[in-house]
């Protein structure tokens, strides 16, 4: 039995919107918690003690956890952030964490073992066309999707990543739209 909700999962349980459990969070009604990566997580008997508090019914029915794991992969917090609580917050309930650089992303490929990465090319130690090509010719990882963000993607930088094995390119400012989109499609899920 899964102890620790997500914002989406805790949805799912209680039956409302992801917004209204991230309300519920911030007025302090419930109790919860927020990982290195600055995912909001609510520990299971917190939630149900909230629910019956609230007269909201508790299912008795575990939901499967087959959540797709995302590695977000850049080196500016905000843009981070902003793809993370997205994903977070998507219906499809996705596993997200961060990493700050490509030293990072490295390991947290081999830990986390990602079904989809979401890359910025140009990061101060570790560029992204190496991170790329280091997942994709491991027998490991090369399954893994990868997405590529760029402020500075013109048409050769483009070809040169998908030489590297990034299935997907994106020029910065980012469309959160299509990016969930593209993501729910390179994982099957649309």
């Amino acid at each position: 039995m899964d102890d620790t909700f997500t914002v989406f999962k805790a949805s799912k349980h209680c039956q409302v919107s992801s917004k209204t459990i991230i309300n519920w969070i911030e007025a302090g009604h419930i109790n919860a918690y927020k990982t290195v990566g600055g995912h909001r997580r609510i520990k299971r008997p917190d939630l149900e003690d909230f629910m019956r508090k609230q007269g909201i019914p508790i299912p008795n029915v575990e939901m499967k956890d087959e959540r797709k794991r995302i590695l977000v992969v850049d080196d500016d917090p905000i843009i981070v952030e902003t793809i993370v609580q997205a994903l977070e917050e998507d219906e499809h309930d996705y596993d997200v964490i961060s990493a700050s650089d490509g030293f990072e992303a490295g390991l947290q490929v081999n830990h986390f073992h990602p079904h989809l990465m979401i890359l910025d090319i140009m990061m101060p130690d570790i560029k992204g066309n190496e991170v790329c090509r280091k997942v994709k010719s491991n027998e490991l990882t090369r399954d893994t999707k990868i997405i590529v963000l760029s402020a500075y993607l013109d048409e050769e930088k483009f070809k040169e990543m998908k030489a590297h094995g990034a299935d997907v390119c994106f020029s910065k400012p980012l469309p959160l739209p299509q990016l969930k989109e593209e993501v729910a499609r390179l994982l099957e899920l649309k």
